[in-house]
């Protein structure tokens, strides 16, 4: 019987879906500030996203929304959140979450969350570990 294939030693690869070309180019690059690596029309853009890839998938209409496509790990939320506001980003508020004053939501577990949309509407998240916390 042959081995099952063992991922954890490869390189992850993440795929968003975009329509709207123009502006997911500026938003993931100048406002996230992503590395654009290569354009593949009518494909994809691809970017490096610290060391993994990310293809945003062009398309003429998006799949549904069905939570959150991307996050980031980041080592302090509230200056992350501030950076990203000054860059226009806008977080998102939810009625059924107590967040903060900056839209962020502490989980039970310590963590603290805050969700934004990129052009396209897709769900995109800043997180940070109780354990990364200073």
């Amino acid at each position: 019987m042959p081995q099952p294939a063992r991922l954890g030693s490869h390189n992850l690869m993440a795929f968003v879906y975009i329509v709207d070309v123009p502006r997911a180019k500026t938003f993931y690059r100048d406002t996230l500030g992503l590395r654009l690596v290569s354009e593949e029309p009518p494909f994809a853009l691809v970017f490096d996203a610290n060391g993994i890839m990310l293809r945003l998938g062009m398309s003429k209409e998006l799949p549904p929304a069905r939570g959150t496509v991307l996050g980031w790990q980041v080592p302090d939320i509230r200056a992350t959140i501030q950076e990203l506001q000054q860059g226009g980003v806008r977080f998102e508020r939810y009625e059924h979450m107590k967040q903060d004053e900056l839209g962020i939501w502490t989980t039970p577990t310590g963590a603290r969350v805050a969700w934004f949309k990129d052009p396209d509407g897709n769900f995109l998240s800043v997180t940070e570990f109780a354990e990364t916390r200073r």
